[in-house]
């Protein structure tokens, strides 16, 4: 489940700082950034990763020194961000092995929070927040099992996009509870969340719980139903509830209509997290490392794992057939309501007080978050405005497996009415962009102006008549040129891949050969989900066509090629499928 490849030499002991003479306790910053193809929908900008999220050569530490390892390669949701064009510049500090939702829980240090740094972030991925909070980084890469991607949003001003479960690959992530994990988005706009999304998403078949899923593209429209939860708890929060209170008038404005829902079984489906037989997921996670190394865990993170080997298998099949009959219940809602709203966080502590009552604090700040990746919900966490203490307040819409661009339709719709700034750092929000999947067919551009697109070449599966060249067509891509690489690439046939694919690989001039491609020019907005399809080990770099000229297109990595058949000599992928038909 996690990849040990090599040892960790160089461990730091606190990660280091990302101010001059701060003891900042929330990025491991890169020497050398990593940086992704020039010409992808994420060309510019830069992102970091949570730290239980591998990136290649650089420690997965999972907030646990004694647990890091090396990894060889990056996780899959690394590498489509890369192949985008995104630049990779560190790593984030998280509560241990994720496990909690306040920023607190590290060896590293507390993350504090953007605005007030006696007061804690969110976590469990509290870096990752920060450093978007900040402008430090574009956006950055989080998890989510029980409001680790939401809580830290709503707390530093940004947005936080918890995907549908499965909806973006977490191969290559150190797992929380693998069943209901989510790796989730921040940004400071909807907009940019939206870009990193669809380059992220997409089927992974090396991750058992990623599936293939098909998102409503029809937008909540200029009137829609939300509901609220007929008893809320603002622990005591006065500030908080007035907040939530604006929230729902803003909604109202914005052509909603509130509807009181029962939010009794969805507390009771938030229960059973921690309080059942579903904790030994968590305990499962990392069972060998922490039965070999307990000593080495912070509390309560120890005591939350520990609960794990207390119950048997019929306690955990009692406790799923609880969850499913919740689920039940909860599913009679979505017939009167078209998305739900709940304060992502229904108030906010210092770190002081964190931790001085780290569990019944922590829990208080889940109230609103933790039942939906248990029952299969999309959600996305805005920011809806700033207390008059100076704190932000957050809210969260939660819509159903599937909703996830019709969420952040709204969430865009909603951030842009609040007027607030981005983040932390005091810049206005950028106008409201169309959300590409609900609006494939934007507004024409200005006069003088063509539609942005990016020539990409393919050599195989994508080639015009072959069995994924739909997904060609299906983004508006057009055939423009059909010609040759330059001699200096080895094809191989890939075995055992569905369809049958090719791996095209540069080598030494004068060592390989010519091989047949067609050039394909593709709106940009749609450059991101194409790449989000291509399975390891292929992927997107730059090719030298036989003019000398440059294009983006598919390479595949060396270690694959070791044991493949060399078809180079026959020049292309359409000479190959023809010698097999041959007697």
């Amino acid at each position: 489940m996690v990849q040990v490849a090599l040892p960790v030499d160089s461990l730091p002991q606190t990660p280091s700082g990302v101010a001059e003479g701060a003891a900042a306790a929330w990025i491991t910053r890169l020497d050398f950034p990593l940086a992704g193809s020039e010409t992808g929908p994420l060309a510019g900008l830069t992102f970091a990763a949570k730290d239980n999220v591998d990136v290649a050569g650089m420690p997965t530490t999972a907030g646990c020194p004694a647990f890091a390892y090396r990894p060889v390669e990056h996780a899959t949701v690394v590498r489509k961000l890369l192949a985008a064009g995104a630049r990779v510049l560190g790593k984030t500090n998280l509560d241990q092995f994720a496990c909690g939702l306040n920023g607190t829980r590290s060896p590293y240090g507390a993350v504090p929070n953007a605005f007030n740094p006696l007061y804690v972030s969110g976590g469990s991925s509290s870096g990752s927040a920060y450093v978007v909070a900040t402008g430090q980084v574009d956006f950055s890469l989080g998890t989510d099992t029980a409001g680790s991607g939401r809580v830290p949003a709503g707390l530093n001003n940004i947005v936080g996009i918890k995907p549908s479960k499965g909806l973006i690959s977490a191969r290559g992530v150190v797992p929380a509870a693998q069943s209901v994990d989510c790796v989730s988005i921040f940004a400071r706009t909807v907009g940019t969340a939206v870009r990193v999304l669809q380059a992220a998403m997409g089927h992974d078949v090396a991750d058992p719980y990623s599936r293939p899923l098909k998102l409503a593209t029809q937008p909540f429209g200029k009137t829609f139903r939300f509901g609220v939860p007929s008893s809320l708890e603002f622990f005591g929060d006065g500030l908080a509830q007035a907040a939530f209170e604006g929230a729902i008038a803003r909604l109202r404005e914005l052509g909603g209509t509130p509807v009181a829902i029962d939010y009794e079984p969805l507390a009771q489906a938030a229960a059973l997290l921690y309080e059942s037989a579903l904790v030994a997921e968590r305990y499962t996670a990392v069972r060998a490392f922490f039965d070999a190394n307990e000593s080495e865990v912070v509390e309560p993170v120890r005591g939350i794992l520990a609960q794990g080997r207390e119950y048997s298998a019929a306690d955990l099949y009692e406790a799923q057939t609880k969850l499913q009959a919740l689920g039940q219940q909860a599913a009679a809602m979505w017939s009167s309501i078209d998305v739900l709203l709940v304060p992502t966080a229904p108030t906010h502590y210092t770190i002081a007080q964190m931790q001085a009552d780290p569990v019944v604090l922590n829990r208080n700040l889940g109230a609103y978050t933790n039942f939906v990746n248990l029952l299969d919900y999309a959600a996305i966490s805005v920011p809806s405005s700033i207390r008059p203490d100076g704190l932000p307040f957050g809210i969260t819409l939660i819509g159903q497996c599937g909703s996830d661009w019709q969420l952040a339709e709204l969430g865009q719709r909603y951030h842009h009415a609040t007027g607030l700034t981005q983040g932390a750092t005091g810049e206005a929000l950028p106008p409201a962009v169309s959300i590409p999947a609900l609006c494939p067919h934007p507004n024409p551009p200005p006069k003088g102006e063509g539609v942005r697109t990016v020539k990409v070449a393919v050599v195989g599966a994508h080639l015009s008549g072959m069995p994924l060249n739909d997904q060609l067509k299906e983004r508006g891509a057009t055939l423009v040129a059909t010609t040759e690489t330059a001699p200096h690439y080895k094809f191989f046939a890939l075995p055992g891949t569905v369809p049958p694919k090719p791996g095209l690989l540069r080598v030494a001039p004068g060592t390989g050969a010519r091989i047949a491609l067609e050039i394909w020019d593709m709106p940009v907005e749609h450059y991101g989900s194409f790449v989000s399809l291509i399975p390891a080990p292929l992927g997107i770099g730059t090719l030298e066509l036989a003019d000398g000229s440059s294009v983006q297109g598919f390479l595949c990595e060396a270690l694959a090629t070791q044991g493949a058949q060399d078809i180079s000599h026959l020049g292309g992928w359409r000479a190959y499928i023809a010698s097999l038909a041959k007697p």
